[in-house]
């Protein structure tokens, strides 16, 4: 008889996914394995992090770091949106303050066409290695993850020396030549839908799609030039069976159209109440969020408040997966945050 995979001991994540009812709501936090962790920090002192992610045992003990401090219902995979660059044979150097820098941005719409195609699985062995590992060690999900085209890109097009969060260059660049963004966007729209599916199939449990500088975007545009390759990966995603979930930050009035992009879940941020912004997404939807990661920055008083308020609005509706609206902030205590995920599993 087939063994069980580990992970099915606790599924609430899944169940949510498909708005099951479950014993308690699942929780997990973007950025869970990161800067919080004072091992986490020693582990960062000797080895850059694409030497980490290159090293599947280390990797995964790092992915599974959380597990010692707070019981989260999931573990989101140590590795990093800008690793694709590399089998499209790009070098890529993580600049502290400014994200990940690739050694040949995109600086004319002619250097579209250089990218050519390349085999996800061949490629990154060590992530599916990794994935394997947790697979066959940890009781919780392992969540990993895609960039979304647009996010993806504007670390290839940015201000010299500039943040990825700075998108105007980016944003430029559609506006300007629309047919080679669509080149651009299509061709990472199939490869990162791939590298979904190849996770999948390594053991990972549910894939997140994030798209962290959507809100840059007005409803028009991300219409016209986001959507319809967040649809087309999360579409390839949906027909090869794997659970999603979709996750854009900064502009609640994207909500409709982030939805109708598609994603098992949706990912919210702070700035919109859960329960308006479930209703603004619909409710054959799952929903993840939304606790403003600075609260727990003020104390376990402040964070707890805030988490309950989240759960409220809820309301008990199947299909809630608790998280922060974007990542955990370096500096936060870690017993704040175990006390929001025992409370968080308690409630109610």
């Amino acid at each position: 008889m087939p063994r069980q995979p580990k992970w099915e001991v606790n599924d609430r994540l899944i169940r949510a996914l498909r708005r099951e009812p479950v014993d308690a709501t699942p929780v997990w936090f973007m950025r869970q394995a990161g800067r919080s962790l004072p091992r986490y920090r020693e582990s960062r002192a000797e080895q850059g992090m694409f030497e980490i992610i290159r090293d599947p045992e280390r990797a995964a003990e790092i992915t599974a770091m959380p597990l010692e401090y707070y019981p989260v219902d999931a573990c989101v995979l140590y590795n990093d949106l800008s690793t694709p660059f590399f089998g499209a044979g790009l070098d890529v150097t993580l600049v502290p303050g400014v994200g990940p820098v690739v050694d040949r941005p995109i600086e004319r719409p002619g250097d579209v066409d250089r990218f050519q195609p390349f085999d996800v699985r061949a490629a990154f062995p060590y992530i599916y290695e990794q994935i394997r590992i947790l697979k066959a060690r940890l009781e919780v999900p392992v969540i990993a993850f895609v960039g979304a085209p647009f996010t993806l890109c504007s670390y290839l097009l940015r201000p010299q020396g500039g943040k990825s969060r700075e998108v105007e260059g980016l944003k430029a660049f559609i506006f300007r030549d629309p047919a080679a963004w669509d080149r651009l966007a299509g061709y990472w729209a199939d490869h990162l839908a791939e590298f979904g599916i190849a996770q999948h199939e390594a053991g990972a449990a549910a894939i997140q799609l994030f798209d962290s500088w959507a809100g840059a975007l007005s409803p028009q545009d991300y219409e016209r030039y986001i959507l319809p390759y967040n649809r087309r990966m999360l579409d390839r995603l949906k027909a090869a069976g794997v659970p999603t979930i979709h996750f854009a930050t900064g502009n609640p009035a994207l909500l409709p159209l982030i939805a109708e992009a598609g994603g098992d879940g949706i990912g919210v941020d702070w700035r919109v109440p859960i329960d308006a912004a479930w209703d603004a997404i619909g409710h054959d939807r799952a929903i993840q969020g939304n606790l403003d990661p600075a609260s727990m920055l003020a104390g376990r008083e402040v964070a707890l408040a805030k988490a309950r308020d989240v759960l409220e609005r809820v309301g008990g509706r199947p299909g809630h997966i608790f998280n922060v609206g974007h990542g955990i902030l370096p500096g936060t205590d870690p017993e704040v945050i175990r006390a929001v995920v025992e409370a968080v599993h308690a409630f109610g």
